[in-house]
């Protein structure tokens, strides 16, 4: 972006971008304390699993900028 502050290698995002970008981080977040909270509670095996395998997912989705 010549003649402007911003570094040719940022990456800008619209208003939007940044909000649902957040988004998915708190979604992020939800499921890893989801998974936290099973565990101290005792969770089985399969509902660990079933918890965890909709962490990788969130963390994927949250991976791509839209």
């Amino acid at each position: 972006m010549r003649g402007t502050s911003i570094p040719a290698d940022a990456v800008v995002l619209s208003a939007a971008e940044a909000s649902a970008l957040a988004d998915r981080a708190f979604e992020v977040r939800c499921a890893a304390e989801d998974v936290a909270t099973a565990i101290s509670e005792g969770a089985t095996d399969g509902e660990l699993r079933d918890l965890v395998d909709s962490l990788v997912t969130l963390a994927r989705a949250a991976e791509r900028l839209r």
